[in-house]
């Protein structure tokens, strides 16, 4: 029946080791980067901004973050260098025609294809799905991927 003095315990038994760490999904993390606002952890929707970071955020959650100066509110971490919307570079992003969306699966039934992105890039047609580098241009917010930027090799915007 157990512990009638028969069986001397091991110290593996007795003694817990440390934990192991719990190592985080770098598809989920992708994701997470690549269709979520960083501040407000909703979905992308146009306007997008980004920081200088690289950080992307739907701008109206910028704009409240940065009209809410109520001192009882922490300041976000993901957000904290942003001072003004001067700091921000609203993005001209380009739609990628075999991407779906929320169209087809409204009701949860069908798969939702987590690397199949919303945006291209429209030079190489790369999709922004967190595979490939991207860069913006700040004084005109094209997004391009860096392929596409070192084919290129200008540094006018391609419009």
């Amino acid at each position: 029946m157990g512990c009638d003095g028969g069986t001397i315990p091991k110290r593996h038994e007795l003694v817990k080791g440390p934990r192991k760490v719990e190592k985080v999904d770098k598809v989920a993390e992708l994701v997470a980067r690549w269709f979520y606002c960083a501040l407000s952890q909703e979905k992308l929707q146009r306007p997008i901004v980004a920081c200088e970071l690289g950080r992307l955020y739907n701008k109206d959650a910028i704009i409240e973050y940065l009209l809410d100066k109520s001192p009882d509110k922490t300041p976000m971490e993901s957000a904290s260098h942003i001072k003004s919307i001067k700091n921000v570079t609203e993005l001209n992003l380009v739609d990628n025609p075999a991407w779906s969306g929320d169209k087809e699966s409204i009701k949860g039934d069908k798969y939702d294809d987590l690397q199949a992105a919303r945006f291209i890039c429209p030079v190489v047609g790369l999709e922004m799905n967190g595979r490939h580098r991207f860069c913006f241009l700040r004084n005109c917010g094209c997004v391009f991927s860096e392929r596409a930027l070192k084919e290129i090799k200008s540094e006018v915007c391609h419009k």
